[in-house]
């Protein structure tokens, strides 16, 4: 008998995908919010179903992790997983603050910083 595989949504039919008027092309919000991001944010694992190939594993859904560092364009994000420490490493496409609101109030300019060519 040959073995059955074992996709990257394997048992998690319903948990990755989205929702009809939820599809179409991702957006840039996560992305650009992660240029605020400092070492020791409290950072919410929530995966997007359009990059699954840079998801962290399905258990970790909804967990809170502490951002330790950056490798290259990803996060690397410590989570306490049943009293252990686990290391996850992700894109900013998976994760969002723990409190968006505080989190764009404090960090984020509320207006953008435009350069004049110095007239």
């Amino acid at each position: 008998m040959v073995k059955r595989t074992h996709g990257y949504r394997f048992k998690a039919r319903r948990l990755l995908s989205k929702a009809p008027r939820e599809r179409g092309r991702p957006g840039l919000f996560r992305w650009l919010l992660a240029r605020y991001y400092r070492v020791g944010d409290k950072l919410v694992i929530d995966i997007d179903p359009v990059n699954i190939s840079t998801a962290p594993h399905r258990r970790y859904q909804g967990r809170v992790g502490t951002l330790v560092g950056w490798r290259g364009k990803a996060l690397v994000l410590e989570v306490d997983f049943m009293g252990e420490k686990k290391t996850i490493i992700t894109t900013p496409d998976h994760v969002k603050p723990l409190n968006l609101e505080a989190f764009m109030k404090e960090r984020v300019p509320s207006e953008p910083v435009i350069q004049s060519q110095g007239e």
